[in-house]
This record gives structure tokens, sequence and C-alpha cells, in this order.
């Protein structure tokens, strides 16, 4: 059942934010992108405009200078016009390229770069008249359309006051000569520049970290989601026990190539077979090294007869050590009188076939906590 709004109360995963990124659906704010785009022209402004006006100086006083030579050839008029228009379409370029490396930067400082192709496909719901109309008039757009209206009226009252303030001095330019005119007319727009970016610095502040939490808010899961996405990514209880079942078989089947280094191996007599390993030097108490059952605790008993590996049958002692030993660890301590009973029958057992000693009587029964074997207190079969 589809969660309510009011359920989401829960901040967004990981893998929730991570879904929204490849969606292309990160944070952005516009105000910051302005902000860039206008502080970053101002700055090439001041570091343009002096070249650009000492150009046009110069070039308005080549332009205003008429000689002869000039009268008896007009086409020199079309020499003039492209002395002074390259050299501004050159400095427009380098203004061009300069705003846009700043409005990609900044788009890409709030939400990172998103490489996704998503929002570019073609979505056939977006055609629909009344859902296009049902997405105007969200509480969003409207929030959006509220803060224009209100930036833009702020930014129309400070530019009133502005020209206002500055209207007699634009005014005198007109009886200035160019040259200060020109300086006059610089020093008005940088202040007039200076007082909008502080209006949009103002508004960016604000609207930055409030297009975050807007953000994080639409991503808010329901308790519900919660568990499904924790389901979908560690998977249902049932599947984890199957395929660490079916490791559990893997490692036990790789484990029969270590079965020719074992001392002894221990049965059920066919249920169950592990087989025990002990070196003195490197341990610090026996280890299983491989374990099986029923074809595979065959095959273990199969490759230790070929390998002359001594085989014991010990119903309660394999029990245990398949129950509660694993591959490479080191026995449990409740075990280790039972395995050290069995490991000294067989340094006996091999020291007779190697003619240093007599022949052992029958194995021993190991003593085994009752509480280690799986079948205690229930009738056991062998």
């Amino acid at each position: 059942m589809e969660s309510s709004s009011q359920d989401r109360n829960l901040p967004a995963s990981e893998r929730k934010l991570q879904r929204a990124i490849d969606d292309g659906q990160v944070t952005r704010s516009q105000y910051l992108s302005h902000l860039a785009v206008l502080g970053v022209g101002a700055l090439a402004l001041l570091g343009l405009v002096p070249t650009l006006f000492e150009h046009m100086r110069m070039g308005l006083a080549h332009q205003f200078r008429f000689d002869s030579a000039t009268m008896a050839h007009p086409a020199t008029m079309l020499t003039r016009l492209q002395d002074m228009v390259l050299p501004g379409l050159l400095i427009c370029a380098a203004f061009a390229v300069i705003v846009g490396i700043a409005a990609v930067f900044s788009a890409v400082a709030v939400g990172g770069w998103v490489s996704s192709l998503k929002p570019l496909l073609p979505d056939l719901t977006r055609l629909d008249p009344l859902a296009g109309i049902g997405r105007i008039f969200t509480k969003d757009k409207l929030a959006e359309v509220a803060k224009m209206v209100l930036v833009v009226s702020v930014l129309g009252v400070v530019a009133a006051w502005y020209l206002v303030s500055t209207a007699q001095l634009v005014v005198s330019l007109v009886m200035q000569p160019s040259a200060a005119a020109i300086l006059h007319l610089n020093r008005w727009l940088q202040e007039g520049m200076a007082l909008m970016l502080l209006v949009i610095l103002v508004v960016a502040a604000v609207d930055v970290p409030l297009q975050n939490f807007l953000h994080r808010s639409r991503l808010k899961m329901s308790y519900q989601e919660f568990k499904q996405e924790n389901k979908e990514s560690e998977g249902s209880p049932l599947l984890k026990g199957r395929q660490r079942a079916r490791q559990r078989e893997l490692s036990q089947s790789n484990s029969i190539s270590a079965v020719p280094r074992a001392d002894f191996v221990v049965m059920n007599p066919t249920h169950f077979a592990v087989a025990i390993r002990y070196d003195d030097a490197t341990m610090r108490a026996p280890q299983a090294i491989s374990r099986g059952a029923d074809l595979l605790a065959l095959r273990i008993r199969d490759v230790a007869r070929a390998n002359k590996i001594p085989v014991l049958q010990s119903p309660m002692l394999a029990r245990a050590l398949y129950a509660h030993a694993e591959l490479g660890q080191d026995i449990p301590a409740g075990l280790y009188t039972a395995v050290a009973q069995v490991l000294a029958y067989v340094y006996r057992l091999k020291a007779a076939m190697q003619g240093v000693g007599p022949m052992p009587g029958d194995p021993p029964e190991p003593a085994v906590p009752a509480e280690l074997d799986p079948h205690f207190g229930r009738a056991v079969g062998v």
C-alpha cells in the first residue's frame, strides 16, 4: 500500500539519495547560479571594461577625425568600422566564455556533477495537460513563484531607489566631455551592479540551504519503505540462510583437498566425518581442516584411507565436532580432552606402524561433554 506523505518522517537513506542522483534529481539553487553569473560577470566587466572603454575612446576620437583623404576615399570608413567592431567582439566573446564557465560551476557546486541522461529521455506522461496543470499548482511551485515575486520586488525597489538617487548624475553626463562621461558612466554601472549583487547574495545565502532541506524533505521515507529497502538491500532471512548454507557446502567440498594433511578422521560412522590436524609448532589447539555429511563424509573417509590417514568411529565426537568446530579454527575448548585422547592413540598407532613401539589396544571412547552433543536429550542413533 502506498504510504501517504504524512507517514514519510524518516530521513532518506543513502541508497535512496543515490537513486535520486542516478535519476538526475539533485539540489539546485537558481539564485546561486544568478549570483555566480552576475558576480563573475561583474568582475569580468571590471577587468574588461577599462580596455573596452579605452578602445571606444580612442576609436571615437579616430572616427570623428576627417581629412581630405577620407573624403576622397569613402571606402576607408569600412576599415574604420572593422577596427572598432573586431576588438569589441573579441572582448564580448571572452566575457561570454567566463560567464558560461561560472554558470556551470555554480550548478555543480550545490548538487554535484550528475552524469544521468534520464531527465533528457522523453516522458509521455508530461504531455498530459491535466497532470501538467496539477504540477503547476503544487505547493512547491506556488512557493517558488512567491519567492520569485518577492525577489523581483526587492530588486525593483532597490533599482528604483538607485535610479532616482542618481538621476541628476546621469542627466549631467550629457553636458560633460565624452571621456569624462564614459568614466562617470562606468562608475555608475559598477555601483548599480554592486547593489544588485548584494541583494542576490542575501537571497542565495538563504536559498542554498533551503533547497537542500526541501530536496531531502521530498525524499523522506515511510517506515514501510525503510523496511522494504532493507529487505531489498540485505535480502530476506530465508534467502540469506540458503546462501549461507550453500557457501558452507562449497567450503566443505573444497576442504577435501586438506584431508591428506590431517592426523586423523573421526566418523559417525557414515553420517558425519571431520578431519583433525594438530601441529604443536604452529597451532595453539587442534583444528578441523575438513568436514562433511552423508556423501561428502564418505568422500572424506575414502580420501583419508587412500592417504593412510587413521579413520576412527566415534559418533558423539563426530557429531560434536561437526556441529561446533569451524574449518581452519581451533576446536572448542570443551572438546580438548576428547580430541587429545584420540591424538594420543593415533600417535601410538603411528609409532607402532613405524616399529618404534607396541601396537595400542582398542581405540578409546573419548569423553565428550553431553551438552556439546547435538543429540543430547533425545534418542541417539549412530
